[in-house]
């Protein structure tokens, strides 16, 4: 078993499930104790559970990360259970997927909400701590959508853009102050998120039939692919690798 992250107290927002939590079982393999926050208290307290039970050093902190109050009360309860916090996954994300004049301004604000001003709130709660230790890592969770536009998906094509800048203009701020923060770009993922993607896209009409991920991926990504590169992006091992996207999508982007 590595060590990559060992000494190191890490957050996963939306880690309860998914990708998220293919990244705290990952994070806590490599030597780190992690926080789980997340809205699905069931699964992010079996996970948990899990993992305490293996001996990790695991807390499950409930929060809807587009909430100000409940983010700053998820990130002090992990704090004063594991410590201050080092390394910070931004991945809670949703996504609606809507013909462009069938959405509404609700479904906007919902998914800027839930997919933008969590990292904001996320970041703007953990990154006092970093500060104060001079040095840490942050991981935003953008996507191959951030860049590849997809037919009924403009509200989350947009937000995943907002999140690729997002990542590179806190890596540019406070570089000199011994921050990195940098954005993932998971292609197609075989997740629920991921298959309720494809179902939706589907029924509208768009082809992203298996012959067609196959073409563009080769394969559905799994969970452990993005977990995988969040982990790299975490650790040390990435320590002059700072405001830049990691395209994981086996080379859908460079068709």
């Amino acid at each position: 078993m590595a060590d990559r992250l060992k000494g190191k107290v890490a957050i996963v927002s939306g880690g309860a499930t998914g990708c998220g939590a293919a990244a705290v079982r990952l994070f806590a393999a490599e030597g780190a104790a992690v926080g789980i926050i997340d809205r699905n208290v069931q699964a992010g307290q079996a996970l948990a559970f899990e993992l305490a039970s293996l001996g990790k050093r695991v807390v499950f902190a409930t929060a809807d990360v587009s909430q100000k109050d409940q983010v700053e009360a998820a990130v002090a309860n992990v704090k004063a259970s594991l410590g201050p916090v080092n390394v910070l996954f931004n991945h809670a994300g949703t996504i609606v997927i809507k013909p462009f004049l069938e959405t509404e301004e609700e479904d906007w604000d919902f998914l800027f909400d839930v997919n933008v001003k969590s990292m904001y709130l996320m970041t703007r709660a953990v990154l006092p701590m970093m500060l104060e230790a001079g040095k840490g890592a942050i991981v935003c969770t953008s996507s191959i959508s951030a860049v590849y536009a997809t037919p009924n998906e403009v509200l989350y094509d947009a937000t995943k853009g907002a999140c690729h800048m997002f990542a590179r203009a806190i890596a540019v701020e406070f570089r000199d102050r011994g921050i990195r923060c940098n954005a993932i770009c998971p292609g197609f993922i075989e997740t629920p998120h991921g298959l309720r993607e494809v179902a939706e896209l589907t029924a509208l009409g768009v082809d992203v039939s298996e012959a067609a991920l196959k073409a563009a991926q080769g394969r559905f990504g799994q969970p452990e692919d993005i977990a995988r590169a969040a982990l790299y992006l975490a650790s040390d091992d990435a320590e002059f690798v700072n405001g830049t996207q990691l395209f994981v999508d086996n080379a859908f982007s460079a068709v």
